[in-house]
C-alpha cells in the first residue's frame, strides 16, 4: 500500500479512470454489436453517426488506437451501405 499522500491520490485517480474507461469501452462495444445486428438500413443509417462519434472519442482519449477506430468506422459504414 502507498505511503505518500501523492501516491494515495494517484491510486484513487487510477481507480476512477479505470471505471470510466471500462464504461466507455463497454458502451462502444455494445453499440457496435447493436449496429451490426440491425436489419433496417434507415435505422442503421440513423444510428451510425452515434457509433462513429463514440469511436472518435475513444481514439481521442487513447483508449483505442486511431487506426483501429478508422478501421471500425470504415467496416461499419460499408456494412450499412450494403444493407437493402
Amino acid at each position: 500500500m502507498a505511503n505518500h499522500k501523492s501516491a494515495k491520490k494517484r491510486i484513487r485517480q487510477s481507480a476512477t479512470r479505470r471505471l470510466r474507461n471500462r464504461y466507455k469501452m463497454s458502451t462502444a462495444r455494445t453499440a457496435i454489436k447493436k449496429l451490426s445486428l440491425m436489419e433496417s438500413k434507415a435505422e442503421a443509417s440513423a444510428y451510425l453517426p452515434k457509433v462513429v462519434s463514440m469511436l472518435d472519442k475513444l481514439a481521442k482519449t487513447n483508449l483505442i488506437h486511431k487506426n483501429k477506430a478508422a478501421n471500425q468506422k470504415s467496416r461499419l459504414t460499408r456494412l450499412v451501405n450494403r444493407m437493402n
